[in-house]
């Protein structure tokens, strides 16, 4: 068994012995079926983990995690969608009553975007974060250098949120105040979260 199985096998085995005598009850109950209020869109960075950041209890969250908490335009054309397709499961099945975006300090994918994404993912990860290229080189237009990234990657949060709204299914429970859209960032460094406002830039979360 290799390193990293057997630091799998050893956080099960935590899980098992410190977590599970106190929580299997709950577990139980959650075989049954979820009922997550919020769904939340977050980057697949291993830093920002949204459970561990909201101190969230198994069945709260509702997680999409993919490379820089990427939304899509509504595009219900037959192809993969997979981030369309959890949003139309949280939204119409379970029938969250918020959806977060939440980007992140340093976030590769976002740096993809202004740098250019490695050579060795072409495939997928070069025309993922394309999506996001045209609005942070907007930015890096209109910020000093030494502004870029956090700039960039708040950009990154408000792309989302107004792609969530070409949804029909979210716009309108939005409108009829059934839905809650919200944006964050998450400081890896300070483990702090600001929110976005109408105003240029994220706000310290009161």
């Amino acid at each position: 068994m290799s390193d990293i199985e057997d630091e799998l096998t050893a956080g099960y085995r935590r899980f098992r012995a410190e977590h599970w005598p106190t929580a299997h009850a709950e577990y139980e109950a959650l075989a049954q079926g979820q009922k997550p209020h919020t769904l939340i869109v977050a980057c697949s960075d291993s830093r920002a983990d949204p459970a561990l950041i909201f101190d969230a209890a198994p069945g709260q969250l509702f997680v999409v995690r993919n490379v820089a908490n990427l939304v899509p335009p509504y595009e219900p054309d037959g192809r993969l969608h997979g981030v369309s397709a959890a949003l139309e499961f949280g939204v119409k099945v379970l029938n969250v009553k918020r959806i977060v975006v939440m980007g992140h300090a340093h976030c590769g994918g976002v740096n993809a975007m202004l740098n250019g994404a490695p050579d060795s993912c072409a495939d997928f990860v070069a025309p993922w974060v394309a999506q996001g290229t045209p609005v942070v080189q907007h930015v890096a237009e209109t910020v000093s250098p030494d502004q870029l990234e956090r700039a960039a990657e708040e950009a990154i949060v408000r792309l989302s949120i107004r792609n969530l709204r070409t949804f029909p299914w979210i716009a309108e429970r939005e409108a009829k105040g059934e839905l809650e859209l919200s944006g964050l960032h998450f400081g890896i460094a300070e483990g702090a979260l600001t929110v976005m406002t109408d105003k240029p830039r994220f706000e310290p979360l009161a």
